[in-house]
């Protein structure tokens, strides 16, 4: 059997064998230089920005599509879009990138946090009406990790109490649910082109909505807060909301359109890679892979490992504890066992001081509840999922299955040994120490 490398053997995965994502290739340089060739690199209708558009709505199946500079612009652009306004209540999920709460701040609206599905770690339909009030507005909705959530049961809750669903999906380019994709399957869907994401511009953001009223409230919120102005009229430069710069550069979005010719394919793989780390890991006592319900795919931005420790025969071991040990083997060895964020969001600095801009804000609002509180203990199946659970990033597509059955290798090389990486606990006291 071979040495562990915690212990001082090789590691199973050879080093240098990952490669880096996005995958950027000829084609994605000459789009890039004909922006500059052109010599037009931004403007509202500009060429690039513009067939950006155009495609993606075409893609996802909205009406409209909005460009902007980043994913939390388009967030915000979404929030502001629907009509949020201060005092304002929008639920969303413990359990996402704090900027899906930031965008609701933004508006100097509240948002308060419900837990998640323990099998797909996305929000748990079942608990959302318990935190519905007269003040909630809207539900934003996280696909994460590229799985959709339960659509169809949100949506009935959202029409049932008169509210918004908005999809953040950031990292859910390409997937689908009953045969739609994320983007239109709600009112508003925003997309990130952060260079880490499935479709990747190295960074901007997508607005999606077939409603042409929010679609002129996100513009309005991109442009200044500035009306439309037929090309060819005189700009009057006359702000009718606070709205922000969140216009695109032209060589974003000509890298982005370049990126998605190929977006199929690259999801195809990340899929492939993902299968087979679940179809061998699952073999492992203990080790829980992604959830993907029958309705829908998933498109595999993280893959999330969960483990049982009572499962693997290790009752008595805490769950973190059992998890630390071995993620820690398992990094040894070559495979980038990671943390996507480590606790809820309602944990975080901000929820916990109720202070976003000074004065108590927007919390102290005369338009807001004071009966909101912020407890990460309220949400016990988010804090069950960090502590039992690590993520891997290198699942997407410019890796492919060899370096996948390493990771597989490196599991079974850590499994087969894992009296001796959980009953020495200097492993993962000494990790443990050091974060």
């Amino acid at each position: 059997m071979s040495q562990l490398a915690i212990e001082g053997g090789s590691r199973t995965v050879p080093e240098g064998i990952e490669k880096s994502w996005p995958i950027i290739t000829q084609a994605d340089k000459d789009a890039v230089m004909r922006v500059l060739d052109r010599g037009q690199i931004w403007g509202p209708d500009a060429p690039e920005k513009t067939a950006l558009e155009q495609e993606w709505a075409a893609y996802v199946g909205t009406k409209h599509c909005l460009v902007t500079n980043s994913g939390t612009s388009a967030l915000h652009a979404c929030v502001a879009g629907i009509g949020v306004e201060p005092g304002d209540e929008v639920i969303i999920p413990a359990f996402t990138f704090w900027a899906t709460a930031q965008a609701v701040v933004c508006q100097n609206a509240i948002p308060v946090f419900v837990d998640i599905d323990p099998i797909t770690y996305n929000i748990d339909p079942k608990k959302i009406e318990e935190k519905i009030t007269a003040r909630t507005k809207a539900i934003i909705v996280v696909h994460v990790h590229g799985l959709p959530c339960d659509m169809d049961e949100i949506n009935a809750i959202a029409r049932k109490h008169g509210l918004k669903v908005l999809e953040d999906a950031a990292h859910a380019h390409g997937a689908y649910y009953k045969g739609r994709k994320p983007g239109n399957l709600g009112d508003m869907g925003m997309f990130s082109l952060n260079a880490t994401k499935n479709l990747s511009g190295g960074e901007g953001g997508l607005v999606t909505t077939s409603n042409p009223e929010f679609y002129e409230g996100a513009r309005l919120m991109c442009m200044f807060g500035e009306k439309q102005v037929p090309k060819g009229n005189i700009r009057p430069y006359d702000a009718f909301i606070m709205g922000n710069n969140y216009r695109p550069v032209e060589m974003t979005c000509a890298f982005t359109r370049s990126q998605l010719t190929r977006l199929e394919a690259y999801n195809a793989q990340r899929i492939a890679n993902s299968e087979l780390l679940t179809r061998e890991l699952s073999q492992l006592p203990g080790v829980i892979t992604p959830h993907v319900p029958a309705d829908r795919n998933h498109v595999y931005h993280i893959y999330r490992v969960k483990l049982d420790p009572a499962a693997a025969g290790y009752p008595d071991i805490d769950r973190e504890d059992f998890r630390w040990a071995v993620q820690h083997a398992l990094f040894a060895e070559g495979v980038p066992a990671m943390e996507w964020h480590s606790f809820p969001v309602p944990g975080q600095k901000i929820f916990q001081n109720k202070n976003a801009y000074g004065k108590g804000c927007p919390w102290s609002c005369q338009f807001a509840s004071q009966d909101i509180r912020y407890d990460a203990n309220d949400y016990p199946e988010t804090q069950k999922m960090f502590a039992a659970s690590f993520v891997l990033y290198t699942i997407h597509a410019a890796n492919g299955l060899e370096l996948m059955q390493h990771y597989v290798k490196a599991f079974h090389k850590v499994y087969d040994q894992l009296d001796r990486v959980v009953t020495n606990p200097a492993y993962y006291q000494r990790v443990r120490a050091s974060v």
